[in-house]
């Protein structure tokens, strides 16, 4: 029997195979593309051709994505005077733009302002849309759909059947993005401006880190030509959470998008050592860049002697107290310790023509810029202001006591300096045992010398596990730009966390930020989520708990074990689930429970690494499981993952990331005893 030709379903259908196909003209007209009699030389050629590479990498149709996700039926034509009877308008909602031949839109991207509503409309306030349709979809292609009707009184409002089943849609392979679950406190965060700074705090399952990848994407859109310019960066607690959220923003048509860790960032030096708790503290605390500061300018001495200038048969001098005046008017200025040390032969040859014109002379840039590089000049800028290497200066301060004792002075005490001194001092920068936090100190050396370049926006993701230091380093990424700061304080899980998000926006120099708190929960079922807010009082009194908007209340167990086998049973058990399974247990664990796995024949793999429908489980230690997700978890001791924190709080901590990692549900399991918090909500 033949489809009727009015069935909905069919139509949409249709339009897709439409857009589909106006989709492939679209890049087939790029490729057809002949460059050669419009470009002026080789140098614009290139840069054309990349372009134009890059153009049809953007067009590109991915099979498995849907093209567009919603339509948006308004009441009147956008932009009309909303007369009584006016004809409205339909567009589709979905990634990228897409036309026809004539140029008419088939596809709205869901950036562009006329799409807002699909994330904004209410039955309270419709914006004038009459008609929000939500596609259902299986592997690309239209399965369902499900309208509101925003405009008639008589439909009561309801959570959306789809949306629901798209946020708990099982997960094989990286991260994807959130663009057809947007919701409206998502959405006024996704579409802020440009030039505000805005952190985001938000509990586990609100979808901070999508948000922030869409804020790129969305920032992308609105301002290319900017952006194109002065660069975009993503920056992530490790690679494992990078490579996770790689495909988002690719899947969003956006490819030129950097991404990092805060190693990356900084790595001017090869890391080979490693800090204890104490001294990382103490490195990262915001009062070393003072102690930098201090030490770099001390290289600094103020003249003694006159500079004289031979010029043919001339001698021009430049008395010592003059020179002194230079000096001290570049320090008081403020400018980079590098940039001062580059004008200062400027200035004191423009001293120099100062008296050429007083003897009747008439000298010009050329002779000015030939005084600067006169030997005699050299030589007394480099006595009064020598060049400094950032990793020297470091270096002597982790390895000279004396030297670190005069420029720490008032600012860190005996033990603090005690904590920071290296037992065996290093001979050269090459040989020494560099750590983390020593490589954000050589940047902050560096900054001091030469000013870091900046971007136009950098999104920092977990951005509560930073040190004050590494936010200044952060900080000096966008000095002309604006930010994104996503967290949770209460996953900090390093011993310098943050304590509070104004203090960390302080530090990373946009204390004018707007700080928005998302507390609706989308990926962490009730049950789960509400098990582990047990934990909030402990470690993060006052922050508002997740509330799980989900309806399904998502599989929950404490599951008491007797040893490895039975946590392999409770692995075997979600496999038969479809979607991903994590095994997320205490570090010291995991090569028992890699043994156990392998023993039972059970495939699996590491944080980090893509799932595929073969391979769906990942032996996850508690310390990398920050950041991701799987449909369904098995928790493995908590007690155990308290305890291999150095403190109580920070394990604690832990334990509340790895007890919410999970979309669908959740088991846990333990031999040993349970970690108090959990019995109860309120403090010991």
């Amino acid at each position: 029997m033949s489809t009727p030709v009015d069935d909905p379903l069919s139509r949409e259908r249709s339009h897709l195979s439409a857009s589909r196909s106006a989709l492939r003209a679209m890049r087939a007209d790029v490729e057809a593309l002949d460059i050669r009699d419009v470009t002026a030389n080789w140098v614009n050629a290139e840069a054309l051709a990349h372009q134009i590479e890059e153009r049809i990498k953007a067009l590109a149709d991915l099979s498995d994505t849907p093209l567009f996700f919603g339509r948006l039926d308004y009441l009147h034509a956008p932009g009309s005077e909303q007369a009584e009877g006016a004809q409205g308008e339909r567009f589709y909602i979905g990634r990228r733009h897409v036309h026809d031949h004539d140029g008419d839109p088939m596809v709205i991207d869901w950036r562009a302002p006329v799409s807002q509503p699909f994330y904004r409309a209410s039955k309270k306030d419709p914006l004038d849309v009459t008609l929000r349709r939500r596609f259902g979809y299986t592997r690309g292609d239209i399965t369902a759909y499900e309208d509101e009707h925003l405009s008639d009184p008589s439909e009561a409002a309801r959570t959306s059947k789809l949306l629901q089943q798209e946020i708990e849609r099982p997960r094989v392979g990286p991260m994807r993005d959130i663009v057809a679950t947007i919701q409206p406190e998502q959405d006024e965060i996704v579409r802020s401006g440009l030039s505000g700074t805005v952190c985001v705090q938000g509990g586990p399952g609100t979808g901070k880190t999508a948000v922030g990848l869409h804020r790129v994407a969305y920032l992308l859109y609105a301002h290319r030509e900017r952006l194109a310019r002065t660069g975009t960066l993503v920056i992530g607690p490790n690679r494992s959470f990078l490579h996770y959220i790689e495909q988002v923003l690719p899947a969003l048509g956006e490819l030129t998008v950097q991404q990092a860790t805060v190693d990356d960032l900084v790595a001017h030096v090869e890391i080979k050592g490693t800090d204890d708790a104490t001294a990382a503290v103490v490195k990262g605390d915001a009062r070393l860049a003072r102690v930098l500061r201090r030490a770099l300018y001390a290289h600094v001495t103020m003249p003694t002697e006159p500079v004289v200038v031979v010029r043919g048969s001339r001698r021009w001098r430049v008395p010592a107290y003059e020179l002194e005046e230079l000096v001290r008017e570049l320090l008081d200025r403020d400018i980079r310790y590098g940039a001062a040390r580059e004008a200062l032969p400027q200035r004191i040859a423009h001293a120099v023509l100062v008296q050429m014109e007083r003897s009747g002379e008439a000298p010009d840039d050329r002779v000015q810029d030939a005084v600067a590089r006169n030997s005699a000049v050299k030589a007394a800028v480099k006595a009064v202001w020598p060049a400094v290497d950032p990793a020297k200066l470091v270096l002597r301060l982790l390895s000279d006591p004396e030297f670190l004792a005069v420029h720490a002075e008032g600012i860190l005490d005996e033990d603090e300096q005690k904590a920071i001194l290296w037992a065996k001092p290093a001979r050269s920068v090459k040989s020494a045992k560099w750590s983390p936090a020593d490589a954000v100190l050589i940047d902050e050396a560096t900054d001091l010398i030469q000013r870091t370049h900046s971007l136009g926006h950098v999104v920092l993701d977990e951005a509560q596990d930073l040190s004050p230091m590494q936010y200044r380093a952060v900080g000096r990424r966008c000095t002309t730009g604006s930010a994104t700061v996503l967290g949770d304080l209460a996953q900090g899980t390093t011993p310098w966390a943050t304590r509070g998000w104004q203090e960390a926006l302080t530090h990373l120099g946009k204390p004018e930020a707007l700080v928005e708190e998302l507390t609706a929960g989308f990926r962490v079922p009730t049950d789960v989520i509400t098990y582990a807010s047990r934990l909030l009082p402990h470690i993060a009194p006052g922050l508002t708990p997740v509330v799980s908007i989900r309806e399904n209340p998502g599989h929950f167990e404490v599951r008491p074990v007797s040893g490895p086998k039975d946590v392999v049973e409770a692995c075997r058990e979600l496999l038969r689930h479809e979607g991903s399974t994590g095994l997320i247990a205490a570090d010291t664990r995991v090569p028992e429970l890699a043994e156990a796995l392998e023993q039972a024949g059970i495939p699996y793999l590491g944080p980090g690494e893509e799932t595929t429908v073969d391979t769906r489980l990942t032996l996850v230690p508690a310390s990398l499981a920050k950041g991701l997700e799987y449909d369904y978890v098995v928790l493995d001791e908590p007690q155990a993952v308290v305890d291999g924190e150095p403190d109580e709080r920070t394990g604690l901590r832990r334990l509340y990331v790895a007890l919410t990692r999970a979309v669908s549900g959740l088991i846990v399991t333990h031999a040993a005893g349970l970690p108090p918090q959990l019995a109860s909500t309120t403090p010991r």
